[in-house]
């Protein structure tokens, strides 16, 4: 690895020339100093302010220079004389090879310290570049997973809200069919309330009108249809109002894992936009250690395709059940006017029928009323007839009673007494004819009056009939809701 800079082993590669002083370090001699001059105190005046607290060992008191000055080391300080500038005194204690030996591995000494010195500065510097490289690297590496990590948060965020927004969207529609279901429901009671009044007001009718006839059995009809109408509205109803619930269920854990999805984006987000440079960061110790996770990215992407496969299905059925509502709409309000138009019918040929009926009873009791007052009149001739008759009986028995009064031989049984005889007879026997015919023509008369008797009640009956299918009840039929309104729309 190259260095900016000129480097120690490229410095110290040619020895320098060497120094006309080769006098050790302060450092190094302070308890040599010490040693020799006992009035200085060297060990403090060379505790300098520059000198580091660490990475240097306290040098002894008593330090060994070299192998040759174990003579001087047993000498103590308190029996050192003094130095005496006196020749006889003087006396050799090293000799030049000795001196110049120390030397030699002082520079020696120096050589290696700095060599050892250069290398681990040299290592160093190349440890802290390979260090800081391998930190940008981790932390891009970082960078690159948090935002691969929002990507993925932002594409699940995205299918989630258009997810939401369609379930959303069917329920709102869901809601209106069901709010037209509601309606529609309450459309068909007011039908069914005038069907029942129609049967109840056509109970009413008298004596012979009182039959099961066509518009009674369409009126029944009718009534089961609109009942079983309601029943299968009611039931679609009920399904509706479930399937509500359960989108509404499917769009509260949709809402609840945006809401989350949107709190770990901001978060993630934040954690990718960090830098070395960013405020707020710290240091937060043995956070590694700790792990709160509850999932991995497997079932964390499954928990939100579960939600969404969730909403799918219920988004599905609501679809389906919306149709059905739709179409059951249009088939009952179909059946509920069919049912409508064939009453309507079945009321209209009823009523002609009866008005038909009441005309002909009509007739009948004009034509009736007729007959009785000629036979009242031919009553009346029959009896003036038998009154005429008498008159003549009374003449021809006056004449027998008188001829009962001749005397003796003058009593004669002869043509005018046996004619007188016989127009008696026949007389009588056409007073007796006319007096049956008068009864007989009492008797038709009676029975005339029956007749008028039975076809005024008849008639008042057909009337009452006519008055109550006519009137009442076709009056409250026709107003039968129309489509739209039996749909909902309305």
């Amino acid at each position: 690895m190259e260095l900016l800079g000129s480097t120690l082993t490229a410095t110290y590669g040619h020895p320098r020339p060497a120094s006309t002083s080769f006098l050790p370090a302060i450092s190094t001699m302070t308890s040599s100093y010490k040693d020799r001059f006992p009035h200085y105190n060297l060990t403090h005046s060379l505790s300098l302010p520059w000198r580091p607290s660490t990475y240097y060992r306290v040098a002894s008191n008593l330090p060994t220079l070299g192998p040759y000055c174990t003579r001087s080391q047993k000498v103590s300080e308190s029996t050192m004389l003094p130095f005496v500038s006196n020749r006889t005194t003087l006396f050799t204690r090293y000799t030049p090879d000795d001196w110049y030996r120390s030397n030699l591995t002082n520079y020696l000494e120096s050589n290696t310290s700095r060599h050892n010195s250069e290398r681990l500065r040299v290592d160093t510097s190349r440890l802290i570049q390979d260090k800081y490289q391998e930190m940008r690297k981790i932390q891009a590496d970082s960078t690159q997973n948090l935002g691969e990590r929002v990507n993925d948060i932002g594409f699940w965020k995205s299918e989630i809200i258009y997810e939401l927004d369609a379930m959303i969207g069917e329920t709102n529609e869901l809601t209106d069919v069901k709010q037209k279901m509601e309606r529609a429901l309450t459309e068909t009671e007011a039908p069914l309330q005038v069907t029942r009044e129609c049967l109840f007001h056509r109970e009413k009718r008298m004596g012979i009108d009182l039959v099961h006839d066509e518009v009674e059995k369409e009126l029944l009809t009718e009534v089961d249809i609109i009942l079983c109408c309601q029943e299968r509205m009611k039931l679609h109803l009920d399904k509706a109002i479930a399937q509500l619930a359960a989108n509404r269920a499917a769009q509260h854990e949709l809402e609840k894992d945006l809401s989350n999805k949107q709190t770990a984006h901001r978060i993630d987000d934040k954690c990718h936009h960090l830098r070395n440079t960013s405020e707020g960061i710290s240091y937060f110790r043995g956070v590694e250690r700790v792990d709160a996770t509850v999932s991995v990215p497997e079932s964390w992407a499954k928990f939100t395709d579960d939600n969404i496969l969730r909403s799918q299905s219920e988004r599905a059925a609501s679809t389906k059940l919306k149709d059905d509502i739709q179409n059951l709409l249009v088939v009952t309000a179909n059946e509920m006017w069919n049912q409508f138009n064939k009453v309507n019918l079945a009321f209209t040929n009823r009523i002609a029928e009866t008005a038909d009926a009441k005309n002909k009873i009509q007739i009948h009791l004009a034509k009736t009323l007729q007959e009785i007052f000629q036979t009242e009149m031919t009553i009346e001739s029959i009896k003036k007839a038998i009154r005429d008759k008498s008159a003549y009986l009374k003449v021809a028995q006056t004449r027998l009673d008188e001829r009962t009064r001749r005397p003796n031989i003058e009593l004669c049984r002869d043509r005018a007494q046996l004619r007188l005889v016989n127009e008696v007879y026949e007389v009588d026997e056409t007073i007796q004819t006319l007096q049956q015919r008068l009864r007989d023509a009492e008797n038709t008369l009676q029975s005339l009056v029956h007749t008028k008797a039975t076809l005024e009640h008849d008639l008042a009956v057909k009337a009452n009939s006519l008055y109550i299918d006519q009137e009442k009840c076709m009056g409250m039929h026709k107003s039968f809701p129309n489509t739209l309104r039996l749909v909902g729309f309305c």
